[in-house]
């Protein structure tokens, strides 16, 4: 049922009425889900994932490009059918009811809440690591600030932005690749390295890999976001399934190219800081120089990446808020920009405590609600094209696609640390709480309005 409006002050409205605005075609959506992988982001975990996986990042992101594959096309799909802001929130509120709905966007926020958080983090960091005597604080909060203003704007402002910061990131990956193959030719090249690994401890069997894989998970997260952008979208039933497949395979193959260049480029799996272990590749293949140009190059990419995470999960929060499920503050336009005002300001408040977390911490546990979102997507194309829509039926896109999509990212999610697993469920644990408290002990159906394309 289609809640009245409800007039918060003059400049927000809560209101079935007022709909985000529909400003972006296929290039649009692609841009901001390029920009939300950021195309640099494989060296944001690379010093990371490299220690993990005995120096097999490329194999890794092998495992979490197939798995995102599937999940891909099950967005895909399910945009096909509900064409609105929510993404996995909505697609599992229609099609296993609104409980269900209200849990997978729970898990849905805790990726995408963290997802900006874990950017200012890494902007503050990349920054000390070219400029030590420049606390992380300050890149942290200079960022925080500026992408919350741009984001107040608008989402035009956002998709003019993401094609500059796109084209930075472009002109840097051409000088990586130039200097990468400059630097092997000058050397015994160890094509397979990337793959077989450095035999040590975490450089053997296929354990670590997956471990890796999983953490991985968090560079894959741009396709998702682009379903976030269906009320914003022109076309969002043609667009947006396509945005999504493209926004997948062009972002899994460059990673799996740049970290197969890293590796062999720079064959060490150990680093004097393996938070920004990626500043020291540079360094190997450019030196101090190539590493600023780095420095730039990564910054403008996470700064984008930040823009676009805060614009996607202030959509969610807008969207829950405006069914009820959270507080309807929450799902309140400024009538100037329509844009979600109180949301955004409120993710600009939670992403404060990045300034204290493990960095490590917070890549682990953004993939875990992503990996648990991405199930459910997967499972919902089922219930809904399979079982509540018969006459739709096609066993390879309704059955054996999502059920291949929810098993890898399954097996992925099990292979998360166990610090991340524990945070995760008690991220869910709280959300089931709040769940029957909004429901009177579940008894209840949690508010829910019809979303309209």
């Amino acid at each position: 049922m289609t809640d009245s409006p409800h007039h918060l002050s003059s400049d927000l409205q809560v209101s079935s009425d007022v709909h985000l605005k529909r400003a972006l075609g296929l290039p649009g959506l692609t841009l901001f889900g390029l920009a939300y992988l950021v195309p640099l982001t494989v060296f944001t975990t690379y010093g990371i994932v490299t220690e993990i996986t005995g120096g097999r990042v490329a194999f890794a992101y092998v495992f979490t490009l197939a798995a995102m594959l599937f999940t891909a096309f099950s967005y895909g799909r399910m945009v096909e059918a509900y064409p609105v802001s929510g993404s996995a929130y909505t697609y599992t509120s229609r099609s296993f009811g609104p409980h269900a709905g209200f849990l997978a966007g729970w898990a849905l926020l805790l990726d995408y809440i963290l997802l900006p958080m874990v950017n200012y983090a890494v902007i503050g960091l990349f920054i000390q690591a070219q400029w030590p005597s420049v606390p992380i604080w300050v890149g942290f909060l200079g960022s925080l600030a500026l992408v919350t203003i741009l984001n107040v704007v608008g989402i035009t402002t956002i998709d003019r932005a993401n094609s500059i910061i796109i084209a930075i990131q472009a002109v840097f990956v051409v000088g990586f690749v130039v200097l990468a193959i400059k630097t092997m030719a000058g050397g015994s090249i160890q094509a397979g390295l990337p793959f077989t690994g450095d035999h040590g401890a975490n450089g053997a069997g296929l354990g670590p890999v997956l471990a890796g894989a999983a953490i991985l998970c968090l560079s894959f997260l741009g396709f998702d976001a682009v379903s976030t952008m269906a009320e914003e979208a022109t076309e969002p039933r043609r667009d947006i399934p396509r945005a999504i497949l493209l926004v997948t395979v062009g972002g899994g193959i460059l990673f799996i190219i740049l970290a197969w260049l890293a590796q062999v480029a720079r064959p060490s799996t150990t680093f004097e800081n393996v938070d920004s272990g990626a500043t020291e590749v540079m360094t190997h293949l450019g030196g101090n120089t190539f590493a600023l140009a780095f420095t730039a190059a990564y910054v403008a990419g996470a700064f984008g990446s930040a823009l676009t995470s805060q614009a996607s999960v202030t959509r969610i929060l807008y969207a829950m808020g405006r069914d009820g499920t959270l507080p309807r503050a929450l799902g309140a336009l400024a009538a100037r920009w329509r844009t979600p005002l109180v949301a955004i300001l409120l993710v600009s408040i939670v992403s404060l405590a990045g300034l204290w977390l493990d960095l490590g911490l917070l890549f682990s546990i953004v993939s875990f609600g992503a990996l648990t979102a991405f199930s459910v997507v997967n499972l919902s194309v089922i219930k809904h094209y399979w079982f509540d829509h018969p006459e739709s039926r096609n066993p390879l896109p309704h059955l054996v696609l999502p059920l291949i999509g929810f098993a890898l990212t399954v097996w992925l999610w099990t292979s998360l640390s166990k610090n991340a697993l524990v945070t995760g469920l008690i991220w869910l644990a709280v959300g089931i709480a709040w769940l029957a408290l909004i429901t009177g002990g579940f008894r209840r159906r949690p508010p829910q309005v019809e979303f309209e394309g």
